[in-house]
């Protein structure tokens, strides 16, 4: 978008309201607040919302692309259009379509429109290819497909590995003989198509999980999920029409492509909305479209850390930065940098039922929950064996709650409310492994997480590690988040994952590092770190350096082929090995790999 363009489109905007910082207290009963218009409205659905939303916005810009903009009337009028293109091609009730489109405004009104029409859509990962592309589009009991032209080539792939009867349709290009254009009835003021209306309780979504160890799965998300989540966040960041959130995180995951978008519009805010996070241009971007909000992923932060100061890394509007995954000694250095006001960390699952928020802004703490509202959010923690994942239980059968600053697994009790909800995925043996039952009662049945948390005496929760990444090494349990967060703190360090790999002749596995590094790295600085801030079992025993580490769409390291690869490590890789002998790393060259494989080290 042009400087003009920008000035402009800032001129239609309501006056920002200030930075005042509303009470913990305040900020729950906010979101409270904020949720009861679903109980007034019980058939209420998102793409009904909007059609309203239009009528008493307008004008007003809803999704700012750096293409397209797309008012509020703009929005509901594309929406329509979608839903009767959709509804041409006998799509309806409970019909899966695909979606596979980089970030834009015009993603939203296409699922918007479908799920109108009574489809379901399936947000697509745009970086998966291959077997994992067909998977995702197999495991949704999809047929039909919506491609941007610039990813046909990933659709035209596996085409031959779906069913024949399969139809794409191609956004944004001419047709070719794998797929045909979509194209939209007429643009004047489009109405609603004569469908049935979808209710609550129906399916809108299918949002993968990250897949960062496996094949992603596809959680169901309902159209009431859609609303709560929407409400909820517009309530906790005190939303308002004088807001504009900035947005590059994926649109195919749901914090970027329902919790940033719905919780601006249901308040009549505006959200920039960009393809991709780019470090180099933020803090200009964020300050030249005089963004209120921030939506964020803990890696994004600690990337901007490692960016070269810049002239714009103040200079901005922000009152209020909302997401997950920043870590205690990120936050702090982040906060004072780049003068945020505010920072509203918070910990969900796109399936799960298990939700906290740190209304308290307590540097490291992925939130509470206040006393009275305990019973809305029944979390627990309970001790599991950390080698098989399986919970530990009392002669009766019943599950071991864990101790204050013991890590245990989260789980959240399945009731009757929509938050406490869990709607599984396609997948029906994938959703029974993440219930468990008699948990601290016959009959009683729990969402398992599969993190690790800890919770201290005020009521404090700490993310630990995923259940499965923390391993046991010389008799104790070492979480490789920690471990990741000391080594990522060591100058030159620029990015770092942790696992166990088996040694020959030991019990349990020992910690390996791999890591990213620029011209500030040294080897000592980081071996001095280490013996310095961890005891001496959860010291990497290997370091392993290399160029580059893959990522999810969310910023997750990718580990499972590392921990393949183990100690050996890939071809022409620079890999250390800790020899406690000498109390020192050594280059981990063959030599010494055979000499650990024969056990002689």
């Amino acid at each position: 978008m042009s400087a003009p363009a920008a000035r402009r489109l800032a001129a239609d905007r309501p006056q920002a309201s200030g930075t005042a910082r509303k009470s913990p207290a305040k900020t729950w009963i906010a979101a409270l607040e904020s949720v009861k218009i679903l109980e007034a409205r019980p058939g209420l659905t998102l793409p009904g919302l909007i059609q309203e939303l239009a009528l008493a916005h307008g004008e007003r810009p809803a999704l700012l692309g750096e293409d397209a903009t797309l008012s509020y009337v703009d929005l509901a009028n594309q929406a329509n259009r979608y839903a009767s293109w959709a509804a041409a091609r006998g799509i309806g009730a409970g019909d899966v379509v695909c979606l596979l489109m980089p970030n834009c405004p015009e993603y939203l009104a296409i699922w918007l429109g479908i799920t109108q029409a009574g489809g379901v859509v399936a947000l697509l990962n745009i970086h998966l290819r291959g077997n994992a592309l067909a998977h995702c589009i197999k495991s949704a009991g999809a047929e039909r497909i919506i491609v941007a032209g610039r990813l046909l080539p990933a659709i035209g792939e596996v085409m031959p590995h779906l069913p024949a009867t399969a139809q794409c349709w191609v956004h944004g290009a001419a047709s070719t003989q794998q797929a045909e254009m979509l194209v939209l009835p007429p643009d004047a003021n489009c109405p609603a198509p004569e469908t049935s209306t979808p209710q609550p309780k129906d399916l809108a979504l299918l949002i993968y999980t990250s897949g960062t160890t496996g094949l992603p799965k596809a959680a169901k998300i309902t159209h009431a999920r859609l609303l709560e989540w929407s409400f909820w966040f517009a309530g906790m960041m005190d939303a308002s029409a004088a807001d504009r959130l900035y947005n590059c995180l994926p649109m195919y995951h749901s914090i970027g492509g329902v919790v940033a978008i719905g919780a601006m519009l249901v308040r009549g805010g505006s959200v920039v909305i960009r393809e991709k996070f780019s470090a180099t241009r933020f803090w200009e971007d964020v300050s030249r479209t005089e963004c209120t909000i921030f939506q964020y992923i803990g890696e994004l932060c600690r990337y901007l850390l490692l960016s070269e100061p810049g002239e714009f890394d103040s200079r901005h509007r922000l009152r209020l930065a909302c997401g997950n995954g920043m870590s205690g000694h990120v936050w702090r250095a982040f906060e004072a940098r780049f003068a945020i006001p505010r920072i509203l960390e918070f910990y969900a699952a796109t399936e799960g039922n298990v939700s906290l928020y740190n209304c308290e802004a307590k540097p490291g703490a992925i939130g509470r929950v206040p006393p009275f509202l305990s019973h809305r959010f029944p979390i627990a923690l309970i001790k599991c064996d950390l080698a098989t994942g399986a919970p530990l239980r009392d002669a009766a059968g019943l599950c071991l709650r864990a101790e204050p600053d013991e890590a245990g697994e989260a789980i959240g009790r399945i009731q009757g409310t929509a938050e406490s909800q869990f709607d599984g995925y396609t997948d029906a043996k994938a959703s029974a492994t993440k219930i468990l039952r008699d948990v601290f009662e016959p009959g009683d049945r729990w969402f398992r997480t599969g993190d690790l948390m800890r919770k201290d005496h005020a009521g404090y929760y700490t993310f630990a590690d995923r259940l499965g990444d923390t391993f046991r090494w010389k008799g104790e349990n070492v979480s490789t988040t920690e471990v990741a967060e000391v080594i990522g703190a060591c100058p030159g360090v620029t990015q770092a994952v942790v696992f166990g790999v088996e040694i020959p002749g030991n019990e349990g596995r020992a910690g390996m590092a791999v890591i990213t590094t620029d011209a500030r790295f040294s080897l000592l600085a980081l071996q001095s770190l280490l013996i310095k801030a961890l005891p001496s079992y959860a010291r990497p025993v290997f370091i392993r350096r290399c160029g580059q580490l893959a990522i999810t769409g969310t910023f997750k390291l990718q580990k499972e082929q590392l921990r393949q690869e183990g100690y050996a490590g890939a071809a022409g890789a620079e890999t250390w090995f800790f020899d406690a002998g000498i109390g020192s790393f050594i280059p981990c060259d063959e030599n010494t790999i055979k000499r650990i494989a024969s056990s002689k080290i």
